[in-house]
């Protein structure tokens, strides 16, 4: 008996009919301007789990990281990361 599930991605695993309907009928707004029901939810939900006043969502984990390293540098100084930061 196999198994696996192949979660690499989302082209290898296809959305249910169930989820298409929810994809489709999704609240969607500007997620610079706020306007993102969806997005405004997740990072509430994410400030609220870190006991944070307030969460980000960026794209990626690079992202996130360079996010982090700027908060803690002002214009034109310089930062020391390791080749696997």
């Amino acid at each position: 008996m196999n198994n696996i599930i192949d979660l690499r991605s989302d082209t290898v695993t296809l959305p249910s009919d169930e989820m298409r309907k929810t994809i489709a009928s999704a609240k969607l707004g500007d997620d610079v301007f706020a306007e993102d029901p969806c997005v405004n939810k997740l990072e509430q939900k994410a400030a609220l789990i870190m006991g944070k006043e307030g969460g980000l969502l960026v794209p990626s984990g690079t992202m996130g990281n360079l996010v982090s390293i700027l908060v803690h540098c002002q214009r034109g100084t310089e930062i020391i990361l390791g080749d696997k930061a």
